[in-house]
């Protein structure tokens, strides 16, 4: 099937049709004014987006990438962990190997004698377990990551503030094209936009009747 397609191509007389990817969106990095105001010629786009405190793009992939540990890194965690109080050992140095079981009647294991609640010696595990236990109202409620703009450069605190002040949207007027237009409907069918919708030579375009009636209210305001 596929031979016989490309044979009708080639006795085809229309050449083929190439799309071709050569042409790129130009980007303007001073298209903002307040960025333009601040922008210096003589430096390039990295340079004037580090003095400004803009990142021009990401340093590494969003997300992070995991590291594999090896044998010797596992090591040296486990050296770390001793030393770092908020280090993790590794589960195959932190599981114990013997343990004392209590058995029932019938053999099964009911419970471990000498296990440890935290065999991988977490830190956080001891800290949610003793906020289960309190119940009181001495913790400090999180608020939410302070965006009043310490730390930043003006020209940040700028363009937050015109985020957060967006420009109101353009009111769009009628053009006298389609003025005429919509006053040959008027004059044709009156009010109702249903015929005008229907008319192929007067709405060649195909309006619906609720998009005619929209143009025509704000004509007549």
């Amino acid at each position: 099937m596929g031979r016989e397609l490309q044979k009708k191509k080639r006795r085809s007389g229309r050449p083929a049709v190439r799309q071709s990817n050569t042409t790129k969106k130009i980007l303007n990095p001073r298209g903002n004014s307040v960025i333009a105001k601040n922008w210096d010629k003589k430096e390039t786009l990295a340079q004037n987006y580090r003095r400004l405190g803009l990142l021009a793009r990401l340093k590494t992939p969003t997300g992070g990438t995991e590291k594999k540990l090896n044998s010797a890194s596992a090591d040296a965690v486990v050296a770390t962990s001793k030393s770092d109080p908020f280090a993790i050992t590794v589960t195959e140095k932190a599981l114990l190997s013997e343990a004392k079981v209590e058995r029932d009647a019938q053999g099964n294991i009911v419970r471990i004698l000498g296990r440890k609640a935290n065999p991988l010696n977490d830190p956080l595990n001891e800290i949610e377990s003793s906020g289960e236990e309190d119940n009181g109202d001495d913790h400090e409620e999180w608020g939410g990551i302070n965006d009043d703009g310490v730390g930043t450069t003006d020209v940040v605190k700028s363009l937050i503030e015109e985020a957060k002040n967006p420009a109101p949207p353009k009111v769009r007027y009628l053009s006298e094209r389609e003025t005429e237009w919509l006053e040959r409907l008027v004059a044709k069918y009156g009010d109702d936009t249903r015929a005008m919708a229907r008319d192929p030579k007067l709405n060649p375009m195909q309006q619906t009747a609720a998009d005619i009636a929209k143009r025509l209210k704000k004509l007549r305001a």
